[in-house]
């Protein structure tokens, strides 16, 4: 069944997913807090990052809990960043946009378990420059379990594999290049094992999308980090997943689109 067969159906898939997705995004936030610390994600319970005030299950409502606090502890007052709130907001739209772009099938769910893996290292990344292995596994594990139910032929996973193989494989030669030319680290690991995540998702032609408009983002970000910030260093991952999410989602229609610009 699809959901735009049904208006109805449409209207209350798209609050299930906004819903699900914010918790979703709660959960990323969470993780991505206690994974940059050192601590466990899958054990123990929400706690306020200022006292340790264990939360109560009216503290834990996404977006409308920190509204209704106004954006503090309810325990010691402190005030809560909004950065928890936005990101279950921003979740809650990815969700949505990707129940929207791929109905309710295999891969949706497929899709919106790598977007979970894409979210969670840009909040590393942004917050301690560091991809976790375990965002790469999963998403690889994702992309394999779903094989029955989202490809046609053995010879698009092949393609798809050889994908990964490729950019991941020539983005690591030319970073040991650039490292030796620079006599610097000019990508990260974490990096490049990402682009080969990428390219099992996308293919040839989404990755080459995704490189290119990841390096104008990357490229966009880092001009205005050196503005604010004096030229620090920022982290390339959230580019990256930026611009995968955007060709899985949109990529079809992008790739028309400049195609069309060249005819």
């Amino acid at each position: 069944m699809s959901i735009y067969e049904y208006r109805p159906l449409l209207v209350f898939c798209v609050i299930v997913a906004a819903m699900l997705g914010a918790i979703a995004g709660s959960f990323l936030n969470c993780a991505a807090w206690r994974i940059v610390r050192g601590e466990s994600f899958v054990r123990g319970r929400s706690r306020c990052p200022s006292c340790g005030h264990i939360l109560g299950v009216t503290e834990l409502i996404p977006v409308v809990s920190w509204a209704l606090q106004r954006g503090r502890c309810r325990s010691c007052g402190q005030r809560i960043s909004p950065r928890y709130p936005l990101t279950e907001l921003g979740f809650g739209l990815l969700t949505v946009l990707c129940l929207l772009r791929f109905d309710l099938t295999a891969l949706c769910l497929r899709n919106f378990l790598f977007l979970c893996c894409l979210f969670l290292l840009t909040l590393t990344d942004l917050e301690d420059m560091t991809i976790p292995d375990g965002c790469h596994i999963a998403a690889a594990i994702f992309w394999v379990a779903a094989l029955p139910f989202t490809f046609t032929t053995w010879r698009d996973v092949l393609l798809h594999v050889l994908a990964g193989l490729a950019f991941g494989g020539g983005l690591l030669l030319i970073s040991l290049a650039m490292d030796r030319l620079l006599g610097r680290d000019s990508l990260g690991g974490g990096d490049i094992k990402l682009f080969a995540v990428v390219g099992l998702y996308l293919g040839f032609v989404g990755t080459l999308f995704a490189v290119m408009i990841a390096c104008v983002v990357g490229l966009a970000l880092h001009a205005l980090s050196g503005r604010r910030g004096g030229g620090r260093e920022f982290p390339f991952g959230p580019s990256i997943a930026l611009a995968a999410a955007l060709m899985l989602l949109y990529g079809e229609p992008l790739v028309a689109w400049y195609a069309s610009l060249l005819a």
